[in-house]
């Protein structure tokens, strides 16, 4: 019998996947930037969502974060919708630092660390990303490991889940635990990164969302949740 493609449906889509379980805490209320520090030129909150936006007057030189305040979480589940244009170019970082920006020295919000890419075509949504350190870790559709001193090891690969990703909103549900990363969107798995490369890898850190470099764009973040592991 030849495969057949399966069309994702309608109850595939976020409003699918409200009920967390137990143990998840709102990390926003939907009303103030209250519990995040990030550059007020960038982000504000408009009907209920942090909005990341850059106008033609507002264009990033390098890339800039609005930050957590809540901790720096070790093992844990991060439950949080996003939409984005077309044009926009984000991200969901995690077990990362703040450093000082050589571009832009008066950017207060620059990070290094792990992160779930997300852009508006869809050519990086998902894949582990490692923001300003050792860069590609897993794309779309992979399972890697990392170890010491080498690049990323492809240990599995599956059909890209492209498809899962809409226009519209989107639910990401990442899952951090010890040394291993999984990145999922609407439900499928997107990525999975064991990383076993001790020297460099991050136990702990701060969680931000991201504005990037380039043309002007437009990224809303809702329903923040966090469950510690």
């Amino acid at each position: 019998m030849a495969a057949q493609t399966y069309v994702p449906k309608q109850s595939d889509r976020p409003e699918a996947l409200a009920d967390d379980g137990p143990g998840f805490v709102s990390m926003f209320d939907g009303k103030t930037l209250n519990g995040w520090a990030g550059d007020p030129k960038y982000w504000r909150v408009e009907e209920g969502c942090i909005v990341g936006e850059i106008t033609p007057e507002t264009v990033v030189k390098s890339n800039t974060f609005i930050i957590w305040q809540g901790g720096k979480p070790k093992d844990f589940e991060l439950k949080v919708d996003y939409r984005i244009t077309s044009a926009g170019n984000s991200g969901i970082n995690y077990r990362s630092v703040v450093i000082p920006d050589p571009v832009t020295p008066t950017n207060k919000f620059a990070m290094r660390g792990y992160q779930c890419d997300i852009d508006g075509r869809n050519v990086y949504t998902g894949q582990n990303y490692e923001e300003k350190g050792r860069l590609f870790h897993a794309l779309r559709g992979q399972v890697t490991r990392r170890v010491e001193g080498r690049k990323p090891v492809l240990l599995s690969a599956f059909p890209d889940p492209k498809e899962f990703i809409t226009s519209d909103w989107n639910a990401v549900h990442l899952i951090v635990r010890g040394n291993t990363l999984i990145h999922m969107i609407n439900g499928q798995l997107m990525c999975m990164l064991i990383d076993d490369d001790v020297p460099h890898r991050a136990m702990e850190g701060q969680l931000g969302v991201q504005v990037h470099v380039g043309p002007p764009m437009k990224v809303q973040y809702r329903n923040f949740r966090l469950k510690t592991l």
